[in-house]
């Protein structure tokens, strides 16, 4: 039986907010030193058995380098096409600290240091520079997380692949700090409003150029919150809301249907649980949008 932990927000929000701001820094090394893909998907990290990856990236002079957020070594690690290795400790003190020895060591290596220093989509977000409120980081937290991406990114992978139209990786975005996999039905959407908080919006109308169902699951991060697993449709077509689902329930406040990962966690089979989630959201989204299903699903091919 997988294994799925718990978490709570009460314990767990100081450390995850530490591994929100912290991913943040990653990504957005990527968005100040990488040619900008389709949506922001070159950006994004990925998920891997130790924690979070970004893709790898051009140091200009002929090597390549990737930044791990490594949640068993509980460190930020550095590893070059030429075989060099270096880490620096999530657990700095403050953000403001981790930030400098992330710089520090970037230019050690004669690696690009330079990005964006604001956190994006978290309101009232200080600087990373200018943040030494002191943050304490919990390696059994950290831990918790790592096992419960563990236990839901195979789900997520089966239903990635149960789609032949044009889809993303199920891949990590840490600017919402949420893993997340979408389905574009390859006809154009309204222009998106924007108005993410830290976002430009043209880079949310981008993202929302084509008509999409979305799902995923959010930690919470920054923001102390129940973790949730989540879909949405955009646009959203009419009687969308109303419709029923197999689990969970349409959130007004967050304007998605949502599941709680506490639900999955204790159902008898909570791999079922999900994978019913995933696809019924999906369902009422393709139906109501009159996708052309036939032409892009498939039935997932078994390892």
């Amino acid at each position: 039986m997988t294994h799925w932990p718990q978490l709570d927000p009460a314990r767990d929000h100081e450390t995850l907010t530490v591994l929100h701001l912290a991913a943040q820094m990653l990504g957005k090394v990527r968005v100040a030193h990488a040619p900008w893909s389709n949506h922001g998907w070159h950006a994004a990290l990925q998920p891997r058995s130790n924690g979070l990856e970004t893709l790898p990236t051009a140091s200009g002079d002929g090597r390549t380098f990737t930044l791990v957020l490594d949640l068993c070594r509980h460190a930020i690690v550095l590893w070059l096409s030429d075989g060099s290795r270096e880490e620096v400790p999530i657990n700095a003190g403050s953000i403001a600290a981790l930030h400098r020895r992330l710089l520090a060591m970037l230019d050690r290596h004669g690696l690009p240091s330079r990005f964006n220093g604001h956190p994006n989509e978290i309101e009232h977000a200080v600087p990373f520079s200018e943040d030494r409120k002191a943050r304490d980081y919990d390696r059994d937290s950290a831990e918790r997380l790592r096992e419960a991406l563990a236990a839901m990114l195979p789900v997520f992978e089966t239903f990635r692949a149960g789609f032949l139209g044009k889809a993303s990786p199920v891949h990590f975005w840490w600017g919402s700090f949420d893993l997340a996999v979408t389905r574009f039905s390859g006809r154009a959407a309204p222009l998106h409003p924007g108005g993410v908080p830290g976002l430009p919006d043209r880079v949310t109308r981008e993202a929302y150029s084509h008509q999409v169902s979305s799902a995923g699951f959010w930690a919470g991060g920054a923001t102390q919150a129940e973790p949730f697993f989540y879909s949405y449709a955009y646009p959203e077509p009419e009687g969308y809301r109303a419709k029923p689902i197999a689990h969970g329930r349409f959130d007004e406040n967050w304007g998605e249907f949502i599941l709680t990962y506490a639900d999955v966690r204790n159902a008898d089979h909570p791999e079922r649980m999900l994978a019913e989630f995933l696809q019924s959201t999906y369902d009422v989204a393709a139906d109501l949008s009159h996708w052309d299903r036939s032409a892009l699903e498939r039935n997932p091919v078994a390892p």
